[in-house]
């Protein structure tokens, strides 16, 4: 668990840190955030991670808290306060407190910034890649801009719950066509009957994955094809390998879909080998 939590310029010990009852990121769900692995005390992909922060503030019209560099400090603070070796540092941004109004705030209201971190076991994630993981599919609920990283994570919530009910891991989405958009946290991967691997294209249906960017860069480097297209729910369960991305997961194999075996159940080669690969290729910065 978090010890420290920065809110707004500074650390609180996590049983005093608080928000706004009027904040709107509170009542509106309106607030971005991002999510980064923390890897011996290092940041896994920062640029990446606050490049997309940007593009999600920008696609909704709110200001920037503060600089790059001012963030970067209260992310390695943060860390540094809650001393995480290996683990996760989470960012948010609210648009700030006002009065309840589903129209903006005035101009110049302070955004609301929370920071925190939290420590995660290294080996406990490998002990999981080693066996895989079950997911259980469902409708896809979500708005139509889940290119952008808000907090609006409802349906992501509703959907574990009955990826647990179902004695599942985790959830993925399944738009009306019948084609999985990605999980309730990640983004899916298979390798097709022919060893090609597939994702679905980064459109405004799923969120562009800064551990998917980075895998795209790893398979660039060991020449391994991708194709980019969606693909179907019976495709992934014929795939020879099926896998999600995410910066809290990595590469984690995905051995049963909807209580049906991927392959022979067990994790492929390719995912244990670009797993084992990732941080090669990752920016790890001090």
């Amino acid at each position: 668990m978090a010890r420290v939590v920065y809110v707004n310029g500074r650390y609180f010990p996590w049983g005093e840190a608080r928000v706004h009852a009027e904040d709107r990121g509170f009542q509106f769900a309106d607030a971005v955030y991002e999510v980064c692995e923390v890897r011996s005390g290092r940041l896994v992909d920062e640029a990446r991670h606050m490049a997309r922060l940007e593009r999600s503030l920008e696609e909704l019209h709110m200001p920037r808290p503060m600089s790059r560099a001012a963030l970067a400090r209260v992310l390695r603070e943060t860390v540094r306060r809650n001393r995480v070796d290996d683990g996760l540092v989470y960012l948010q941004v609210s648009r700030g407190v006002a009065p309840r109004d589903f129209l903006f705030p005035a101009e110049g209201t302070p955004p609301t910034v929370v920071c925190l971190a939290r420590s995660t076991s290294r080996a406990k994630a490998a002990a999981r890649a080693e066996r895989g993981i079950a997911v259980h599919t469902g409708p896809d609920t979500r708005w139509e801009r889940c290119d952008i990283k808000t907090v609006m994570l409802l349906p992501a919530s509703l959907a574990k719950e009955q990826a647990r009910a179902a004695g599942a891991s985790d959830a993925w989405f399944v738009d009306a066509a019948g084609y999985i958009t990605e999980g309730a946290s990640n983004n899916v991967w298979m390798v097709d009957t022919e060893g090609r691997l597939i994702t679905r294209p980064a459109d405004k249906d799923i969120l562009r994955g800064v551990t998917r960017m980075t895998l795209i860069d790893l398979l660039k480097r060991e020449r391994i094809e991708l194709v980019e297209r969606p693909f179907t729910v019976a495709e992934a369960k014929r795939a020879r390998e099926v896998f999600i991305t995410s910066a809290t997961n990595i590469l984690t194999p995905v051995v049963s879909i909807d209580g049906a075996p991927v392959a022979n159940g067990v994790p492929g080669s390719m995912t244990s080998r670009l797993r084992g690969l990732f941080h090669d290729v990752a920016e790890v910065a001090d």
